[in-house]
């Protein structure tokens, strides 16, 4: 089984899940800038994993 690039870039999103609502957004009081930034990443996340498995094959 190969390694996919798209893991690694779903981990530098599950990294900046964290990074950036806990330390660039830590001074926004309101819920919606964190909500719009995990829902982004969400989508995104979305696509890179179906990328990944567009070649999964049932043996």
């Amino acid at each position: 089984m190969k390694t996919s690039k798209w893991i690694w870039f779903v981990w530098l999103l599950v990294v900046l899940c964290y990074a950036v609502p806990y330390g660039f957004l830590s001074d926004v009081q309101a819920w919606y800038g964190s909500f719009l930034f995990w829902s982004l990443t969400g989508l995104l996340i979305i696509g890179a994993n179906i990328f990944m498995t567009k070649d999964f094959e049932e043996y």
